[in-house]
This record gives C-alpha cells, sequence and structure tokens, in this order.
C-alpha cells in the first residue's frame, strides 16, 4: 500500500488551463481598474510624488497673464496709454520682469486686450510689485486706465518644462491663445499626453508657449501659437492630423477637459512678439 506522500507523487499534476488563468486575473485586473479610477494611475502616481513643480514647469520664470475688457468707445484712448507706460515698465532696469508681448483680442472678446509678463521667479514677480507701488508714474497711469475699463483679469502661471517661451520676434502674422479649462487632478496626464503630441504640431508651425495656473483660474492651460495669417492656420491644422500620433494625443487629452476657448490675437505695435 503506497503512503500518504507517495501517493502524492504519484498523482498526476493538473495544469491549469489558460481560461482559468484569465478568470483567476480578473478580480485584480478589477480592482486594479477600480483603483486607477478613485485615485489615479500608478504610473501617474509615481511621476505625481516629484512633479508640478519639478517635473511640469521649467521653474525658471513666473508668468502673469493680464486680460483687460475696454469699454468700446475708449479702445483707442486705452492702446495710447498701455503703449506709452508698458515698454517704459519692461524697460525699467529696477524691475524684475520682461514684457513677453500684448495684444488685441481680434476673434472671441472683443475690445479686450491680452498682456504677458515675465517676472524672474516669485522673488522677481515680489519686488517688481514693491517697485510699482513706489513709483508715482505707475500710480498716475493706474488712475488713468481704471476709468477706461470694465473689468480686469490675471492670473499667475508656469511654464511647462518641455516648452520654452519664445524670445521677442516678429512674425508680422497673427497669434492664437488657447484656453483649456481641465478637471481637477488630471493636469499631469494632460501634459503628459500634450508633450507627445507637440512634436506632431512643431513640424508646421512654432509654439510661442505654454503655461499652467498656479493662482487665478486653477486647473488652467494656455499656450499660445504664431501663424501667418488665419487660412495658415487652417492649413497647418489640417496637415497636423495627417501626422501619426496626433489624433492619439487628442483623444487621451480631450476627456480631461472641461471647457476651452480659442483667441486669435493681433500683437500691438510695441509689443515684443509681433
Amino acid at each position: 500500500m503506497l503512503t500518504p506522500l507517495a501517493r502524492l507523487h504519484t498523482s498526476p499534476i493538473r495544469l491549469r488551463t489558460k481560461e482559468e488563468d484569465t478568470v483567476a486575473s480578473l478580480p485584480n485586473k478589477a480592482n486594479e481598474i477600480i483603483e486607477a479610477v478613485l485615485y489615479g494611475s500608478k504610473v501617474v502616481k509615481e511621476d505625481e510624488s516629484q512633479t508640478h513643480s519639478k517635473v511640469l514647469a521649467r521653474g525658471k520664470y513666473v508668468h502673469e497673464l493680464q486680460k483687460h475688457r475696454v469699454k468700446p468707445d475708449k479702445v483707442e484712448e486705452y492702446i495710447k496709454l498701455v503703449s506709452l507706460h508698458y515698454p517704459r515698465i519692461a524697460n525699467d532696469p529696477a524691475n524684475d520682469v520682461h514684457l513677453c508681448g500684448s495684444w488685441s483680442i481680434e476673434v472671441g472678446e472683443l475690445d479686450t486686450f491680452v498682456h504677458i509678463w515675465e517676472y524672474k521667479g516669485y522673488p522677481g514677480h515680489q519686488h517688481t510689485m514693491a517697485q510699482l507701488a513706489r513709483d508715482p508714474a505707475y500710480a498716475q497711469f493706474m488712475k488713468e486706465l481704471r476709468p477706461l475699463l470694465i473689468s480686469r483679469y490675471n492670473n499667475i502661471m508656469l511654464e511647462f518644462s518641455f516648452w520654452k517661451t519664445s524670445p521677442p520676434t516678429v512674425t508680422n502674422g497673427i497669434y492664437e491663445l488657447r484656453k483649456y479649462s481641465l478637471k481637477p487632478g488630471h493636469l499631469l496626464e494632460w501634459e503628459m499626453h500634450w508633450r507627445k503630441g507637440l512634436e506632431c504640431r512643431r513640424q508646421f508651425c512654432e509654439p510661442v508657449g505654454a503655461w499652467f495656473s498656479q493662482l487665478g483660474d486653477l486647473n488652467t492651460v494656455h499656450h499660445m501659437w504664431s501663424y501667418p495669417d488665419l487660412q495658415a492656420r487652417k492649413t497647418t491644422r489640417e496637415e497636423a492630423w495627417n501626422v501619426e500620433g496626433w489624433s492619439d494625443t487628442v483623444y487621451k487629452t480631450v476627456r480631461f477637459i472641461d471647457s476651452m476657448q480659442s483667441y486669435i490675437l493681433k500683437p500691438l505695435t510695441y509689443s515684443p512678439l509681433r
């Protein structure tokens, strides 16, 4: 008679079928899906431990986007006023700030102007604000500016690490500013996919800049492009769809977006980007 141990060694070994392995793995896969929905993917979670301030941003500059909605009958007066004072502020060596550009919105919110400033980090922003607070010419400028406006808006932003803001250049074209309001908690995932898609678009036009908000409208991304004209913009966007990877980028990023806007901008004569 065989002992129990002998019977164990002489019993045939039954391997699980592929179907049984699949069924056995379903609970784990289901748990992974649920975890990703509730807490985000593992890849993103691993990146988040060292991101937003380190991975997403270049970290060198802080940018401020200003938007001025002007009374329609005060537009010419407004342009004359900012054309005098904004170059003075930007060129004052006592201020730690540069002016990236000033534009009027030609398609979108009419009688509205956009200005993007570049500070030397948060210390540069603090120093510049302190300098302007002591500047009598700036105080007079603000006194003359306020009656011309319907509203003012600003947003403090950081530039994406993969997209350096363009230095001053003259294109004699148009600019497009796009604004994306993202679902909270998805900025990193949006950036991961958009970074890959940028290479598809870069083949046809050079990007001007891209920033994500830190103060103001949170979970907001702005990016800017330059085109010779609206027809060139149309052609460029159509050509991008023929490049492998662009449609995949759009598919993977659009699900993170709550709303989006597009503005066509015309640079003012003093704008460094024009």
